[in-house]
């Protein structure tokens, strides 16, 4: 058996990838591809790892996840080929995003706790990562009642580095594959990131793989869009990334593609400092070994 686990993180798809492959759940099963509901495992699974910490889940525990993990599907399935599971928040919860001014300090551990769930498996992790200058306002506006120094931890967000990040995971699964894609990328690649989670045959066609764009884009701009890919069928994806970016540029909705900074001492000359930082980062991430990195 397969197993992929999605790890988020949190504010970045807010739970469209998962959803959008449970909607497509009769076609994935026929390829032995299985995304659970989520109400069914996502408490259970952070229970299990909390108890076990990286010891291997015995055989008979495994089923017994197995068997909680599909109890809210209509049928319950065979053993799955692949199975794929979403946690966007297995590193931590938003409030503990930084410590020890580090982000995602646990996020090594967590991932091989995860790997032990079923240590038999070919598991392999999924991850997208974002700007901090756009991530941690977000998981900020998250939290109630929590000053906003108490959430940054005495970290100096101009060191925050997903490199660092990727490098505790990539030491902890054991040559485990790890797929990784900025957040910022994912309208643009949005089919190949469908595709690299679920593991299905690429001439699957899958509905809901316009729900993204459409949550960006203005009505006008996605009927025009359908209408220009029915007529002008894209010969492959990098066609189908500069049609999509033509239209986004275009028709993107400013709300929705923009977002509105205000946090205490963070100034437009640090946000910019961030963004560069982060621009570099992903640079050192694309190279790094171990990693796949799907860019536009």
């Amino acid at each position: 058996m397969q197993v992929a686990y999605h790890l988020g993180t949190l504010c970045t798809d807010d739970d469209r990838l998962i959803r959008c492959l449970m909607r497509n759940s009769k076609t994935l099963n026929a390829e032995g591809i299985y995304a659970p509901h989520l109400g069914a495992y996502r408490p259970k699974l952070h229970e299990t790892i909390g108890e076990h910490r990286g010891a291997p889940l015995p055989p008979e525990a495994q089923s017994e996840l197995l068997t909680h993990i599909f109890s809210k599907d209509d049928e319950k399935p065979p053993q799955p080929e692949r199975l794929i599971l979403s946690l966007p928040n297995a590193f931590c919860i938003a409030a503990n995003t930084l410590q020890d001014a580090r982000l995602y300090k646990q996020a090594g551990d967590k991932a091989y706790w995860l790997s032990q769930l079923f240590p038999e498996a070919k598991c392999e992790f999924h991850l997208a990562i974002r700007n901090p200058a756009t991530l941690l306002p977000a998981l900020y506006g998250r939290l109630n009642n929590i000053p906003f120094q108490g959430f940054m931890s005495g970290t100096d967000p101009l060191t925050i580095r997903w490199s660092s990040v990727i490098e505790d995971i990539v030491s902890m699964i054991d040559g485990a594959p790890l797929t990784v894609w900025c957040n910022e990328d994912t309208p643009l690649i949005w089919p190949e990131v469908l595709r690299e989670v679920s593991g299905h045959d690429p001439y699957t066609a899958l509905k809901g793989t316009d729900d993204l764009l459409a949550s960006i884009m203005s009505k006008e701009g996605m009927e025009r869009l359908r209408s220009y890919l029915k007529e002008h069928p894209p010969a492959n994806e990098i066609q189908r990334r500069r049609v999509v970016a033509a239209f986004l540029d275009k028709f993107a909705l400013e709300e929705e593609v923009e977002m509105e900074l205000d946090l205490p001492g963070w100034t437009e000359t640090l946000v910019e400092d961030m963004t560069e930082a982060y621009e570099e980062d992903i640079f050192a991430i694309e190279r790094m070994s171990g990693v796949q990195f799907l860019a536009p």
